[in-house]
């Protein structure tokens, strides 16, 4: 599950993002629905342009969590499905966008909901880091707890 999840969130990001290289110029924007526009913009930086021309300094840290978290699994490790779901969507998400670095310089954002523009990859990000909060501040105690009543 965690690789298929991986390769799907790497594969899905890098096809769009190709999809606004080949058919949008830089800055332009195609209205979708009110509220949401697709923009073309070359990040520099991290999500939400943070960091600006900093970001090949998140390539090695990007490889990093993918084999450690590779590592881990292959350990057992990762136990449960929202922590293994996690895992692969923040590596997957850390992935696509040290790919774009690596390539291009540059990571290719296109999401524009008004508030700063992003790309599929900065929100597998984001959900990959809230499931493995949940699963280690909310799930993962109450399965302790659980066992633990269990014994007596």
């Amino acid at each position: 599950m965690f690789y298929v999840l991986f390769l799907l969130v790497v594969l899905l990001d890098q096809a769009v993002k190709l999809w606004v290289r080949l058919h949008m110029i830089v800055g332009q924007s195609i209205p979708v629905r009110e509220g949401f526009q697709l923009t073309y913009y070359q990040n520099t930086g991290a999500m939400g342009s943070s960091f600006e021309g900093y970001g090949r300094y998140f390539i090695v840290p990007a490889i990093f969590a993918v084999f450690i978290a590779v590592y881990l699994l292959r350990k057992g490790r990762l136990n449960g499905v929202m922590l293994k779901c996690g895992a692969a969507l923040f590596t997957g998400g850390a992935a696509g966008n040290a790919i774009d670095r690596l390539l291009f310089g540059r990571v290719t954002d296109f999401l524009d909901f008004g508030r700063g523009i992003s790309n599929l990859a900065d929100h597998a990000i984001s959900v990959g880091l809230l499931f493995i909060l949940l699963h280690e501040l909310i799930i993962d105690p109450l399965m302790k707890k659980k066992n633990k009543k269990l014994c007596y």
